[in-house]
């Protein structure tokens, strides 16, 4: 047994942090004993213990912290992995040496840390013995990286800008990084026979998730001589994809040697991670590491490369929020909004929408080119069914308070080409995009009342005729001579359906100019 006082003077950790692990289940609760008050324990008369393992556990903490994970990473590993029974075995193995290691009869409270050499030893024991644990995106010798549906370059490391591509950077823009172009430009040194195997590769690997159709269009707009290709792919059916696809490839070296790699390939709804490990590699380690979905995309959103990029953004905001917010209890608004958010997640899922940042009551939803379906026209029905979700929501909570508060969110969509990249913290990843889209897309939702959902004329003139004729649109002209006509299929200035003068729209006059329709409903919101 080892005192809590012994741990603390020789890990180096304070006596908070010793607590911390203990709720995070890392060390288990102390055996509190009674003491006779001595020099050596600090004149304490009651002292917890842990079992003689826990110095070595809280070393293995420490290493996995400097790997860059969280607390709450560090006790899930010790505690989900098989690795934790190797290092407890290890600790079986070296608690003796740690013992002579001692010098004879010191007592156990004064400064009786380990060797410097023994340590070490330790240390080096215990990382062999975490194995895989510490395998991270970071620390991956293997050529990695990660494309989108649309075989866009959305992140890699620096063996596989060197081994795979050869490119000195990867251009900034997001379609000057499909892979299908990328792939023949001058700065990446493949010859033909290496261009057209690395493409058929990629091919194989998306065939899990995108449909021949899909695929095909795709090439087509690339470079309709890879066409060939598709006729070469099995694809798979429903159900089939593995966890971790494995597949082998051969590519030269620059000395112009064929390399056998197995390519190993994880799908996230964000994209593919691919990483190509040489063939006489065990791969167990890896395929460890990859099984480990919810934080290899984790880490891989935290370095996704910021990038030139088209996208739609939805902004969504509830109308009177301040209102309601005083009308309801606390913990009954909290339950509203988070049942909003609840109901929002699914038909974002479904359209391909990504989290922007909450704002308030208000929500920010992204959309990007898709392999099989249209963005723009994505951010429409998502919209649509938003606004009908709400409403049932709406009808539920009259009938539950008996109020006649009627919930409205106010939705404001703009498209444009923009930054996108990511903020960051300790533990939590926030996507956003620097320009002016989303600022007026913002003011697009302010200018909205009562439910309503305004788009630009530049969102919905790039529909496809069919899209667009899935769509009841227009502006509502209000005439005291002849009445309030609506007129279909038109579009209007936000300074002439409003007075900007007014101090109350400010800060609308930012957008005066933009052209923009209310969007009445959406016929048949299938993805296109």
């Amino acid at each position: 047994m080892i005192s809590s006082k012994a741990l603390i003077d020789q890990t180096g950790i304070s006596r908070a942090t010793l607590n911390n692990y203990i709720q995070l289940g890392i060390l288990p609760k102390p055996v509190v004993q009674s003491l006779s008050a001595s020099a050596d324990e600090g004149g304490a008369r009651v002292l917890g213990f842990f079992p003689d393992d826990a110095l070595e556990r809280v070393q293995a903490v420490q290493i996995l912290k400097g790997q860059g994970l969280s607390m709450a990473q560090v006790a899930e590993r010790l505690a989900q992995t098989d690795a934790l029974l190797e290092v407890q075995e290890l600790q079986l193995e070296t608690a003796k040496e740690a013992v002579s290691a001692r010098p004879a009869m010191r007592p156990i409270g004064r400064s009786a840390s380990m060797s410097s050499t023994t340590s070490s030893a330790t240390n080096s024991r215990i990382q062999d013995a975490l194995g895989s644990l510490s395998l991270s995106l970071d620390t991956l010798t293997q050529p990695a990286y990660m494309l989108n549906y649309n075989f866009e370059l959305t992140w890699l490391n620096e063996p596989a800008r060197k081994e795979v591509f050869g490119f000195v950077a990867p251009p900034t823009k997001s379609a000057d990084r499909n892979l299908l172009n990328l792939l023949t430009r001058p700065e990446v040194r493949l010859n033909i026979d290496d261009q057209k195997s690395l493409v058929s590769l990629l091919l194989q690997l998306a065939s899990s998730r995108i449909t021949y159709d899909a695929l095909a269009k795709l090439v087509k707009q690339s470079d309709p001589d890879l066409l060939a290709l598709l006729d070469e792919i099995t694809f798979a059916e429903e159900g089939q994809e593995q966890a971790v696809n494995e597949v082998e490839f051969f590519q030269r070296d620059q000395r112009g040697h064929i390399v056998s790699y197995r390519v190993y390939a994880v799908y996230f709804r964000e994209g593919i991670l691919v990483v190509h490990a040489p063939g006489e590699e065990r791969g167990d380690d890896l395929i460890n590491f990859l099984t480990r979905r919810d934080q290899v995309i984790q880490s891989l959103l935290s370095k996704r490369l910021p990038v030139m990029t088209p996208l739609a953004v939805l902004v969504a905001d509830l109308q009177n929020s301040v209102r309601i917010c005083s009308e309801l209890p606390p913990d009954e608004y909290f339950a509203l909004i988070n049942q909003m958010w609840a109901t929002m997640g699914p038909i974002l899922r479904k359209y391909t929408g990504t989290h922007g940042k909450h704002v308030g009551d208000g929500v920010v939803y992204y959309f990007f080119p898709q392999a099989e379906s249209n963005y723009l026209f994505n951010a429409v029905a998502c919209a649509d069914e938003l606004r009908q979700a709400i409403r049932k929501i709406s009808a539920e909570w009259q009938l539950k308070k008996n109020w006649f508060t009627e919930l409205q969110l106010n939705i404001g969509l703009h498209e444009g080409q923009e930054w996108l990249g990511s903020f960051q913290s300790a533990n939590h990843i926030e996507f956003a995009v620097l320009g002016n889209t989303i600022n007026q897309a913002s003011r697009l939702s302010d200018f909205a009342r009562h439910g309503s959902i305004w788009a630009t004329k530049d969102l919905i003139s790039k529909l496809s005729a069919d899209e667009r004729s899935r769509l009841e649109f227009g502006v509502l002209r209000k005439s005291e001579a002849n009445g309030d006509r609506f007129v279909a299929t038109s579009y209007a200035q936000v300074e002439s359906l409003l007075d900007l003068a007014k101090e109350k729209h400010e800060k609308l006059r930012d957008i005066a100019q933009l052209a923009v329709a209310e969007i009445k409903r959406v016929s048949n919101t299938r993805l296109y």
